[in-house]
């Protein structure tokens, strides 16, 4: 148990000090994207793969996937809110539909065939609803390293601790609790103004095409009773998809362009 506490409280807190770094050097679109990679969902499921068991953890996987709709519409609305409000309206708003629609989800029952077929469509149409925003350049410097940090430690200890009485499947949703968008996002509209937030949202949702694949090949690998064989494989997927979504839709005539270019 003591090695599962260190990943908890080292892992995710240098995965997300790492991004912040690569923000800070190639631009929010860049942190969008690459916080969208599996940094602090692969380790909560890790996690609960290890203290609940192998079935435990693929239910909660099928969960995380389906729960990218909820992680949807908190980018959406907060981009769209950004236009109107500052920080804490925007993210007030943004995490409100986010549970809103956490609460619909809970009572889908969908195969996990259909469900990814779902996210897919829904991420194609999500970065057709994002308004226009002038390019973003690197987010303002500030010294909130720590506080993302702690966030995310927090974050996973929460998740980790509650699991039992929670179920798989809630686990999966709340494995999926925007704590990298609303750290990053918030951070980035006080700090470099509304479009460098959008610009970070929108590289978030071109991210999560790979996230999605992460999610399915580790509930299908999970059932089959090889953890770390699963949990590569998934990786592996992932980091494949992830890098190829980005080139496609940061191609001339992408719908995405302007928000993953990493300069």
């Amino acid at each position: 148990m003591t090695a599962v506490l260190a990943l908890k409280l080292t892992l995710v807190p240098l995965l997300i000090y790492l991004v912040t770094l690569a923000g800070r050097r190639w631009g929010p679109a860049v942190a969008g994207w690459l916080s969208a990679f599996p940094i602090v969902a692969g380790p909560i499921l890790l996690t609960l793969a290890l203290e609940q068991g192998l079935p435990f953890a693929a239910s909660s996987a099928e969960g995380t996937l389906l729960s990218v709709l909820a992680i949807l519409v908190f980018c959406v609305l907060y981009a769209w809110a950004s236009s109107r409000l500052a920080v804490a309206g925007s993210m007030l708003l943004a995490l409100s539909g986010w549970g809103l629609a956490v609460a619909v989800l809970q009572t889908l029952r969908l195969p996990l065939g259909l469900a990814f077929v779902l996210v897919w469509c829904a991420l194609l149409l999500a970065l057709r609803l994002f308004p226009s925003a002038a390019p973003a350049a690197g987010g303002a410097r500030r010294n909130d390293l720590p506080w993302r940090m702690l966030a995310a430690a927090a974050l996973v200890l929460l998740v980790t601790a509650g699991a039992a009485r929670m179920g798989a499947r809630l686990s999966g949703f709340f494995a999926m609790f925007p704590v990298m968008g609303s750290v990053l996002v918030g951070f980035a509209h006080a700090g470099s103004g509304r479009a460098s937030a959008v610009a970070l949202l929108r590289g978030m949702v071109c991210g999560f095409f790979g996230f999605s694949i992460f999610c399915v090949t580790l509930a299908l690998q999970l059932r089959q009773g090889s953890l770390g064989f699963a949990f590569g494989l998934a990786l592996a997927c992932a980091l494949v998809v992830h890098v190829v979504a980005r080139r496609m839709l940061a191609a001339p005539g992408g719908s995405a362009a302007a928000s993953v270019r990493s300069s």
